[in-house]
Order: C-alpha cells, then sequence, then structure tokens
C-alpha cells in the first residue's frame, strides 16, 4: 500500500519563500547578527581560534536559526502547534548548524573533528550558547507573535462589532421611518378627503398639490438614508403650502433658518414630523388658527445647531414630550447624531408649544 505525498505547487514554494522573505526583513536578522556578535566576544577569551573565525562561526548558527524559525512558522501543519514545530526545529538546529560549521572547517573529516578536543569543545561551547539563546529568543518571539495575535484579533473584533452595531442601527433607524411615513401620508389624505365631502371648492387644488407633493417625498422616503436639511426644509415647505390651500385664513407660515446649516446631512421625514404635529394638534383644532415658525440656528463656537418648530396653536394638552410619535423621532435623531442629540417639547407664551431640537452638526 503506497502513501502519497502531497508535493507543494511551484507557486505555493514562491508563496511560502516570499512570506519568509517578509519575516526576515521584520528585524530577526538584526537581532540574530548582534547576539552572534555579543556570543563570539564572549567566547573569544576561551577560545584559540582567531576572533574572525569564530565570528564568522557564530554568525552562521545565528542565522541558520533565524532562517529555521522563520521557515517553520510558515508552513501549514496539521499534526502539531506550530508554536511547539518552532520550538523542535530551533532545539535541533543548533547542534546541528554547528556541526556543519566545523564539518566545514575540517573539510568533511570526521574524525579530524572528534579527535580533536579543542574542536569538540568549541563545538560544545557554540551549540551551547545556540541552544540556550535560541530557545529563550524563541519563546519571546511566540510571547509577542501570540500577544500581537490578541491584539489583531481584538481590534478585528471590535471592528466586526462596529459594523454589526452601524447594521443594527440601520435597521432600527429604517424601522422608526417605517412607523412615521405612514402616519404622515394617512393624515394628509384624510384632510384631502375632508375637503372632498364637504364639497370645497378648495379640494381640486389641494389635490393637484398633494400628488406634486408626493411626487417629490416618495423617492426619499424609498431612498431610507439621510438627505440635507435643505431638502426637507423643500419638503417641509411644500407640506405647508398644501395645510394653507386647506386652510388660507387660518395658517400663517414663517421661515428663519441660517444658512450654514443647509448642507447638513438630516434625517428624513424628521422635521417635517414636528411641523405635521404642529399643524395637527395646534393649528387644525383651534378656531382662530395660527401661525408656524420653522426656524435654525448654528453656534459657531461649539458647532452646536438648533432648530425649532414653533406654533401659536392650542398648545400642550398632555406632558410635555409625551407620546409614541415623538419618542421615535427621538430614538432617530440619537441614532444620526449621537447620545448628545435633544428633542424638547415645550409649551410657549401666550399660547402654543415649540419643538427644539439640539444636536453637534459635525457628528453627522
Amino acid at each position: 500500500m503506497s502513501h502519497a505525498v502531497q508535493r507543494p505547487a511551484e507557486g505555493d514554494r514562491l508563496s511560502i519563500a516570499g512570506r519568509v522573505w517578509r519575516e526576515l526583513s521584520h528585524g530577526s536578522v538584526r537581532w540574530a547578527l548582534g547576539l552572534a556578535v555579543l556570543v563570539a566576544l564572549a567566547l573569544n577569551p576561551i577560545f584559540v581560534t582567531p576572533f574572525p573565525v569564530l565570528l564568522g562561526r557564530t554568525l552562521f548558527v545565528a542565522l541558520m536559526l533565524v532562517l529555521v524559525f522563520h521557515g517553520v512558522g510558515v508552513l501549514r501543519l496539521r499534526l502539531v502547534p506550530r508554536w511547539l514545530a518552532q520550538t523542535v526545529a530551533v532545539a535541533l538546529t543548533a547542534p546541528l548548524a554547528t556541526a556543519i560549521v566545523y564539518l566545514v572547517a575540517t573539510s568533511g573529516d570526521v574524525q579530524s573533528f572528534v579527535g580533536n578536543p579543542y574542536r569538540v569543545s568549541g563545538f560544545q561551547w557554540i551549540a551551547g550558547c545556540a541552544l540556550a539563546i535560541g530557545l529563550l529568543v524563541t519563546l519571546g518571539a511566540l510571547v509577542r507573535e501570540r500577544d500581537a495575535l490578541a491584539r489583531s484579533q481584538a481590534l478585528q473584533f471590535e471592528i466586526e462589532r462596529g459594523r454589526l452595531e452601524r447594521q443594527a442601527l440601520d435597521a432600527r433607524l429604517a424601522v422608526l421611518t417605517a412607523q412615521i411615513e405612514p402616519h404622515f401620508l394617512f393624515n394628509t389624505l384624510a384632510n384631502v378627503q375632508a375637503l372632498v365631502d364637504s364639497g370645497s371648492p378648495r379640494a381640486a387644488p389641494v389635490l393637484k398639490s398633494l400628488i406634486a407633493y408626493l411626487r417629490a417625498a416618495m423617492p426619499k422616503l424609498q431612498e431610507g438614508g439621510l438627505s440635507t436639511l435643505r431638502d426637507e426644509l423643500d419638503l417641509v415647505r411644500a407640506y405647508l403650502d398644501l395645510m394653507q390651500l386647506r386652510m388660507p385664513d387660518r395658517l400663517q407660515v414663517a421661515f428663519d433658518v441660517d444658512p450654514a446649516l443647509l448642507a447638513l446631512r438630516f434625517p428624513p421625514m424628521l422635521l417635517l414630523t414636528l411641523v405635521e404635529n404642529a399643524v395637527r394638534h395646534g393649528i387644525d383644532p383651534s378656531e382662530q388658527g395660527g401661525r408656524i415658525d420653522v426656524g435654525g440656528r448654528l453656534d459657531a463656537p461649539s458647532r452646536r445647531a438648533h432648530l425649532w418648530v414653533a406654533d401659536t396653536g392650542l398648545g400642550l394638552r398632555g406632558p410635555p414630550g409625551a407620546g409614541t410619535g415623538l419618542e421615535n423621532t427621538r430614538e432617530r435623531l440619537r441614532g444620526v447624531f449621537g447620545a448628545c442629540a435633544q428633542l424638547d417639547l415645550l409649551p410657549q407664551q401666550p399660547r402654543g408649544a415649540r419643538a427644539e431640537l439640539s444636536f453637534t452638526a459635525n457628528a453627522a
């Protein structure tokens, strides 16, 4: 029964050689040469061999140890752990490389090598130093390599966790957006239905404005990502134009937004939700109607942005800031701008309510 031995392909051999070369270029050779010089200086007083010859021998042994350590390190081993294979390889290479040095010095004459007590003693000293120092350096390198691998794995874990958190946040924002958009659309359609049922002559212009608004808004609803505050203000203007057609005598509108904020990335439909709430809960139920002010300022030193939607309608009729819609809006705001983002709903004097957004502009 024959046993097949899988031989590495030419491309694999080139890949292994390239990996070994990269490992050798990471300072290992310099360390090996430095230790070889120190060992040669330490052994020189007890050797009769000239120092250049002794240095050549220690340099050769040191380079062989480094080459074997990294060579075994890039192999794909299945039967034994890589660290164990590297340690055993270094332990075996220390005496073997030293023996090669002395066999070369004696032109391969083993009897001349083992029969000379000075050469045997020199072999023992060099091999012993190579074995002791080689194993110490090997264990130190393995510990550093394990620590580096642990740090790399921890970094990869953090990157992966951050990616999963972003995906979860995107999914959460998509759910919150999906909860808000139908609420707004159904309310708007209900307003149109009321005009149609009452036979109001404003029904046709309002329906025409609604169709134009939806044509502009639907692509942004489908995108689901961030738009700019300028885009959001365009939608708010279109919506308020629609509401003014429905109640021309009871709704006034004013905009005062700092131009420095217009290019800011902003969650779609978020500001529009606050305006729609002001119309539905503040202006529409009031017999006198009221005014809606949409404003924004940028605090340049702190890069803190402030947006507000204020109305002079009926005002707050419950605990300030309560409601599922407002809580969803807060979560969307924090999901985009971070935990420092705030949404406050406050009473306004002499009547009405004011919704204020505050967040760091450069966090978008």
